[in-house]
């Protein structure tokens, strides 16, 4: 089998085998194939796509490239949630806890940030003592006894998928669906999940641009979960703007603890049982999404959801006690308001400026080498439809440096006031069969 013979059936819009994507994965992890040739086998897939039966064999290759997580000796079916990012994005605070909070295991591996705020292990480590890695062994057994632990990605997890995305990013490959959904599927298959919920987002603020692309998508991963026997369903929600109020890591963890007492914002609140659901559906504790809902909400309601979050922070070594007095998280020295500059409705948030905003304050990073500072963020508090008049305090900014004249300017930038707005729908659509 030669790797060039491969990549010209490819082009010829022909599918490969099993045995010939596991050829092309293993020698490209092993270094016997050049990067030179698996940029023009990603360049052909680019141009003529792949079968759902190809996207299959190439996301198993990939998951089977390095550590794969063996979480069976975890009781019931482990649920995995995976967000394609977008900016204010806390549901993992809300949703490990919650769906614990109904004896569903959540077994949750996340990453790191790069770009706009924190990922979620960036978010947890705003909580004083909360350990993110853990050896499997206790991995595994806090999720037995606690239901419920959220830890650091394994550095040998797909590699393969770490080398292919690298050449993507420098070949102009990126933007291929079927490249892209084996890329985030073989991470959740190799983290050890038997089931999958995908919140799939659109919009400025996402890596989706468009409703059809997110939906092309989501029908993708669906398809491929599928194929490869692993239960997956998938939401298609709006990063127009962004999601809730707090965008910043300590500002994240103190909403996510007021949705738990169900004072959080509407939308996250929102999609949080929308996505929630879907997760108890997938482990067979609900036969509906409605009756998924309604469990859900019952548990915050009972104030149950909060207190397995305040047990899940304890079991990780956490101090919880932030829990009852969330000035204790790490706090910003200067809070200051931005004013909206004219009268009439917010028409428009450029989440992606908003994300950037924070980054310049700290809260995310610019390169892999920055550090996070926890306190620091944004606070918003007019969303899309709002009515606002001039010089009333659309948004505040958490800053540890005194002069934001930069952070502001492009805040009022990134929002659009007019004689009139309508908001937008949260979810655009719901994807709960292949």
């Amino acid at each position: 089998m030669r790797m060039v013979d491969l990549i010209t059936k490819k082009q010829a819009g022909n599918a490969l085998t099993e045995q010939e994507i596991y050829f092309i994965i293993n020698g490209f992890t092993d270094g016997s194939i050049p990067d030179y040739q698996m940029s023009a086998f990603a360049m052909a897939v680019y141009f003529v796509g792949m079968t759902e039966e190809e996207a299959g064999f190439l996301t198993m290759a990939m998951a089977e490239s390095g550590d794969q997580i063996d979480l069976s000796a975890i009781e019931g079916i482990k649920v995995d949630k995976h967000s394609t990012g977008g900016v204010g994005d806390t549901t993992t605070l809300v949703l490990a806890p919650l769906v614990a909070s109904c004896d569903v295991p959540v077994a949750k591996m996340s990453g790191r940030g790069l770009g706009h705020t924190g990922g979620t292990v960036d978010k947890f480590e705003a909580i004083k003592g909360f350990k993110y890695e853990l050896s499997t062994e206790d991995f595994i057994d806090t999720v037995n006894k606690h239901k419920v632990a959220v830890v650091g990605q394994s550095g040998n997890l797909t590699p393969a998928d770490k080398k292919l995305y690298a050449l993507r990013d420098v070949t102009g490959t990126v933007q291929s669906i079927p490249l892209i959904a084996s890329s985030i599927m073989s991470k959740k298959i190799a983290a050890g999940a038997d089931a999958i919920v995908l919140d799939v987002k659109v919009g400025d603020g996402a890596f989706m641009k468009t409703v059809e692309e997110a939906e092309e998508l989501a029908r993708t991963m669906v398809r491929i979960g599928n194929h490869v026997n692993r239960k997956t369903l998938a939401v298609i929600s709006n990063m127009n703007q962004p999601l809730g109020w707090a965008v910043g890591n300590a500002l994240e963890v103190q909403e996510a603890v007021e949705t738990l007492r169900g004072e959080g914002p509407e939308d996250l609140t929102q999609l949080c049982y929308e996505l929630g659901a879907r997760m108890l559906v997938a482990a067979e504790k609900v036969t509906s999404i409605e009756e998924g809902k309604e469990l859900l909400s019952a548990k915050i309601a009972s104030g149950e959801a909060l207190e397995k979050f305040r047990e899940f922070v304890v079991s990780q070594g956490g101090d919880a006690s932030f829990v009852d007095d969330t000035s204790l998280l790490p706090q910003a020295q200067y809070q200051i308001p931005v004013p909206a500059l004219t009268n009439g409705f917010i028409s428009d948030w450029v989440a992606n400026e908003v994300g950037e905003a924070a980054m310049w304050l700290g809260a995310g990073r610019a390169t892999k080498e920055d550090e996070i500072d926890p306190a620091v963020g944004l606070m918003i508090h007019a969303k899309v439809g709002d009515a606002v008049k001039q010089g009333d305090n659309i948004v505040t900014i958490y800053s540890n440096r005194e002069n934001v004249d930069d952070v502001i300017a492009k805040l009022q930038a990134a929002v659009t006031i007019s004689d009139s707005a309508e908001a937008a729908p949260l979810i655009y659509e719901t994807i709960d069969q292949a």
